[in-house]
């Protein structure tokens, strides 16, 4: 283990940029004690941590949270998107296929993306927590730097936790051994543990999209809601306790402003992930991996719109789920593609209208008109390949409908009528009479739509086990995914996951 940090390392580190200044300055070889010392070099530092949550692009996986990471595989394998293949496109190995299917493997290239993407998060945070521990920064100054770089480590392991389960939990840099395997219940303990360590030293402010008490309330709120799934002892009280905690939040009176292009603005978006094309961030395209290649004559009378792919689309039903009323529903692209220029439905090149079906024929074989695009975020003319909106992690509706499901568990619905209350009137609907698990769970559908987050309530709620569309019943061992093959590949102490 070399004990300079060179140029190479920093660029690893700040590759893309700080999600508070998008200038930071890149520094040469650094000896250590030499680099972290002042307010600019600690940020640069520490900016570099947060940059990593944009994911990125090489040779062996495409990682981007935007696109592979959160919305090809967390999407694919729930019962909200697909990625079916249209003629020759989209077939890619059979993956999505196997994703729709539940009979993926572990030399899928999206598991190995999520894999990539969270251990390298890590181990950029672990090489700059050992350069301020080199630092000559007093213990009192290192506290809340360590704070802020452990809690967002912390997420990471939860993504890992929930994908996962038994996991190598590496904290070390200069550690250059080869892990192996935690259990899931170890994974959970030590997310639980640094996050609560955490808080202390945590700004009580609303700072956007930094690592605030308020991130890691919500952090453990998620872990506390899902704990029953994650390890068998249920926590709904936890769950609660910690909703409470989060403050200073608000729903946004238009839905559609938390994804519009400059949604930092909302009141309700508690931790994102900043993007600007300007400044050349990269990975914020997954509007163009949904719509139809013509798509763009629906946004630009000339076209003035990125390339689109033809990609992912609802599933069959879920489009239906929404009352015609329910102003979420515009969260999809439905129905005839008018072509701005002359007013008429476009015609694709088959000559057939560009007609989105809410109908799917098959995941194997699927017509490029077929399925509901996304358009939960901003679509406009001018755009740029990588958008300028930001990539919504947590929203204070979640805070909401975490909080009503967890007294619904505890058989006290009355208490949840508040909760669901203000996110039904937000979307034009009625609330219900009564305030069950199933209502909860088509709520949660609905408000969340293509946020990448439907997996984990399908496993939370039971219903990924069962038969839907393209899919049999799932054995209970795929509620985690396989280690990737490539990995015991290189690490001989790692054992698979049971089942796979």
């Amino acid at each position: 283990m070399k004990i300079k940090i060179t140029a190479a390392l920093l660029v690893s580190m700040l590759f893309t940029i700080s999600c508070t200044n998008l200038n930071e300055d890149l520094y040469d070889k650094v000896e250590d004690g030499k680099f972290g010392n002042t307010p600019k070099e600690v940020d640069a530092l520490v900016g570099g941590a947060y940059s990593s949550l944009r994911g990125f692009k090489d040779d062996i996986s495409n990682n981007f949270p935007t696109s592979e990471y959160v919305f090809f595989l967390n999407e694919t394998v729930s019962d909200e998107a697909t990625i079916p293949t249209r003629g020759t496109n989209w077939y890619d190995g059979g993956q999505y296929q196997d994703a729709q299917k539940h009979t993926w493997k572990a030399d899928n290239r999206m598991i190995l993306s999520a894999w990539r993407y969270n251990y390298t998060g890590i181990a950029k945070i672990n090489a700059i927590i050992y350069q301020i521990d080199k630092s000559s920064l007093s213990d009192t100054a290192k506290a809340p730097i360590y704070a802020e770089l452990k809690a967002l480590r912390a997420y990471y392991y939860y993504n890992l936790l929930d994908l996962f389960g038994n996991v190598p939990i590496v904290v070390n840099f200069e550690d250059t051994s080869l892990p192996s395997n935690s259990t899931r219940k170890q994974v959970y303990d030590f997310v639980e543990k640094e996050l609560l360590d955490a808080i202390p030293h945590l700004t009580s402010n609303i700072v956007y999209s930094k690592l605030t008490k308020n991130v890691a309330y919500s952090i453990l709120a998620r872990l506390y809601l899902n704990s029953e799934a994650f390890v068998g002892v249920a926590r709904w009280q936890d769950c609660i306790n910690m909703c409470q905690k989060v403050t200073g939040y608000s729903l946004t009176p238009d839905f559609f402003a938390n994804f519009a292009t400059q949604n930092e603005k909302s009141p309700e978006i508690i931790f994102a992930i900043p993007y600007d094309s300007k400044a050349g961030t990269v990975g914020n395209y997954m509007n163009s991996m949904s719509c139809h290649y013509l798509h763009k004559l629906t946004i630009s009378a000339i076209g003035d719109y990125p390339w689109s792919a033809n990609g992912m689309c609802a599933q069959p039903g879920v489009y239906s789920a929404f009352a015609d009323t329910d102003k979420r529903k515009k969260c999809m692209i439905a129905g005839d593609q008018i072509n701005l220029a002359t007013g008429q439905v476009i015609v694709m090149d088959n000559g057939e209208p560009l007609t989105y079906t809410e109908e799917v024929t098959s995941v194997a074989d699927a017509k490029d008109n077929q399925g509901v695009r996304l358009g939960k975020y901003e679509m406009k003319a001018g755009e740029q390949w990588e958008r300028d909106h930001d990539f919504v992690l947590i929203r204070y509706a979640e805070i909401l409908m975490m909080q009503a499901e967890c007294y619904v568990r505890l058989g006290s619905p009355d208490l949840a009528k508040p909760f669901v209350q203000q996110i039904t009137t937000r979307a034009g609907e009625e609330m219900p009479t009564t305030i069950d698990l199933a209502f909860i769970d088509k709520e949660l559908l609905k408000e969340f739509t293509f946020e990448g987050r439907r997996r984990t309530d399908n496993i939370r709620f039971g219903t990924f086990f069962l038969p839907w569309w393209e899919k049999g019943a799932t054995p209970k061992y795929r509620a985690i995914f396989p280690i990737p093959s490539t990995v015991l590949t290189t690490n001989k102490n790692l054992l698979q996951n049971p089942g796979y």
